[in-house]
């Protein structure tokens, strides 16, 4: 199971942020090609996960977009996307986050108290933007009823688990070994 993911993850090169080993990969960067099967395979797995209804589907800027809009063709569940930018409607939400080498502002949109809402983002591993947003959802009143990460780098799923009480569900882990990804 998962072979196109674990293949193309063990093909990843490794870029340095700092002391941080970001590894490139279409599912957390769109790049270098993102062939649809892989998103087929994500899709697969991740609608497996969503058995009891949901009425949203929840994702975060830039690269929780295409695993959404997958997500969504296959369940039929709508997505709401939470974004970069400042839109200024009414009852957007504001999110300061923060990772292992960024830091911004979210905005969340499109979302109801009591909103029943499955969060997919692409990966986890320092876990500060999946903080930011559970806890914003949990502030709106929003039922979190599953939470998942395609990817699960470092200690970023127990980090969110203890910060907000709610499992974070993976596909795949990883840790960069040497300059290369291994599949743990």
């Amino acid at each position: 199971m998962l072979e196109k993911l674990n293949k193309s993850l063990i093909e990843a090169p490794i870029v340095k942020k700092g002391d941080y080993n970001y590894f490139v990969h279409p599912i957390t960067d769109g790049i270098p090609l993102t062939e649809p099967e892989l998103l087929e395979e994500v899709a697969e797995a991740a609608s497996k996960i969503i058995n009891l209804p949901v009425d949203k589907i929840v994702c975060v800027e830039a690269m929780g977009i295409h695993l959404a809009t997958a997500l969504s063709i296959k369940t039929r569940i709508p997505f709401v996307v939470v974004r970069k930018r400042y839109y200024g409607l009414d009852g957007e939400v504001g999110v300061h986050q923060m990772t292992g080498y960024s830091e911004g502002k979210l905005y969340i949109n499109g979302l109801n108290e009591g909103d029943r809402v499955f969060l997919i983002d692409d990966v986890v591993s320092t876990g500060g933007t999946m903080i930011a947003v559970l806890n914003a959802l949990k502030k709106m009143g929003i039922e979190i009823v599953y939470v998942m990460a395609v990817i699960e780098k470092g200690k970023g799923k127990e980090i969110v688990e203890s910060a907000t009480g709610i499992e974070v569900k993976t596909l795949v882990k990883v840790d960069v070994i040497d300059g290369q990804v291994v599949i743990l």
